[in-house]
């Protein structure tokens, strides 16, 4: 009788195990997310930078600017994606911060920049002399609202689901300034929402991706602001809840902001920001709400290194006599590229201001019907043309001079599209 009770108790025992060893790795599979931000409003204010040259002084703000972190985690695989309202953000800074981040790979943290012209220079652009006029301190601090708003995110992370959606989003919101219909309306949307506890079927995070140019304020009025985007924020919290999170998409040459007027002059003040920002958060949730939720979707980042000449003089001076020492050869630049597959999402990062026959391109051969596109994104090294393009016409000089060079564009596709070709498809 002894011997068949322990052996009835041990089989008990075994299938209790097995029972939790199945509820553990369940659990430890399930996707989570967490979500934090940080106010990186400079006070007292700082001079802002809409681009190449010399900052300009401020007097004021509208609305403030921060750095935004969503993390992602299942199983093994960990993500962070994190925005800052700047112009750009390069690398030389992204690492820094990337350093003081835990349990992250270096490499699977994606730093982008909404690209407002009305925020302090990120680049430390030099003159003719080499002297440059970027808050270094300012700069440094930001690096740590970075980190730290990544490890909160990271903090906080719990089970989520998803909705992801992408659509035309309608309504007078961009255009191309070049060509004014040569531009990509489509709105990617992907929001979190909690499983349990207070954030049961509740937005942790959204995030919106469009190419845009936020310049509506730009960077000559003494104004120091994130432009359309910060309306876009607001809107978004205010509807529907948790942090809303913004990446731009492939918005150069040159998808701006729709602030045209009928007398043929532009809106260029922070009603018209709102109105756009209010717009397109109006239309992000519209796009999303017939979005149906993926309980149990795939999570997966890869990288890989690109490497670009620097044909670009302007570019080669900006590169190797900024203080951010953000290059170290006069010939060669190289940068991290990512792919993420977030469900039925697959994501692409471009370092710079794709124009956008290059984001339509790489849309067309992502195998999704969610792609994205995240502009601005580990390294921002102005605008980013096909050989066919690059110096082909008038209207091209400006963004043509403003970029590494006429390989930029054909290196960054191929780069592309063998990491689409090497990675799993995401979720169906």
């Amino acid at each position: 009788m002894k011997n068949i009770s322990y052996k009835l108790c041990k089989s008990r025992w075994a299938i209790q195990f097995s029972i939790l060893l199945v509820s553990f790795n369940i659990h430890s599979q399930q996707l989570k997310v967490g979500a934090a931000k940080r106010i990186i409003t400079p006070n007292p204010l700082i001079s802002v930078s809409g681009g190449v040259g010399t900052p300009k002084p401020t007097t004021e703000k509208k609305g403030e600017l921060f750095v935004r972190a969503m993390v992602l985690e299942k199983g093994t695989e960990k993500i962070a994606i994190v925005n800052i309202d700047n112009l750009g953000w390069p690398a030389a800074l992204g690492n820094r911060a990337r350093k003081l981040i835990m349990d992250i790979p270096f490499n699977n943290i994606l730093i982008g920049a909404t690209h407002t012209h009305s925020a302090p220079d990120a680049y430390a652009f030099p003159d003719e002399k080499g002297n440059y006029s970027a808050d270094l301190k300012y700069l440094e601090w930001c690096v740590t609202q970075i980190a730290d708003a990544v490890n909160e995110a990271s903090a906080n992370l719990e089970p989520a689901k998803l909705k992801i959606a992408v659509g035309e989003a309608q309504g007078k919101i961009a255009y191309n300034y070049y060509a004014p219909d040569l531009y990509d309306p489509r709105c990617g949307v992907i929001q979190a929402l909690g499983t349990k506890g207070k954030n049961k079927d509740l937005p942790i995070v959204t995030l919106v991706n469009y190419a845009i140019h936020p310049e509506v304020i730009g960077s000559d009025q003494g104004i120091l602001s994130p432009d359309l985007i910060g309306p876009l924020y607001d809107r978004i919290e205010a509807k529907a809840g948790g942090m809303a999170l913004f990446m731009n998409g492939a918005q150069g040459g040159m998808v701006t902001a729709d602030n045209r007027q009928d007398d043929n002059t532009e809106a260029n003040n922070w009603e018209e920001c709102k109105r756009i920002g209010n717009l397109l958060a109006d239309e992000a949730l519209r796009i999303l709400s017939e979005a149906k939720i993926q309980e149990d979707p795939k999570l997966f980042c890869t990288s890989t290194q690109a490497e670009f000449p620097i044909d670009s003089e302007m570019m080669r001076y900006i590169l190797n006599n900024s203080p951010l020492k953000m290059g170290d050869s006069d010939q060669n630049i190289t940068t991290t590229l990512n792919l993420l597959n977030i469900g039925s999402a697959q994501i692409l990062t471009i370092p710079g201001e794709a124009l956008p026959n290059i984001g339509y391109y790489l849309k067309r051969n992502m195998p999704t019907e969610h792609p994205f596109l995240f502009g601005l994104t580990n390294d921002a090294f102005g605008y980013i043309l096909t050989k066919e393009d690059f110096n082909s016409f008038k209207r091209y000089m400006y963004v043509s001079r403003t970029s590494l060079g006429e390989q930029t564009g054909e290196i960054l596709i191929n780069d592309l599209l063998t990491l689409i070709q090497n990675s799993p498809k995401p979720n169906k």
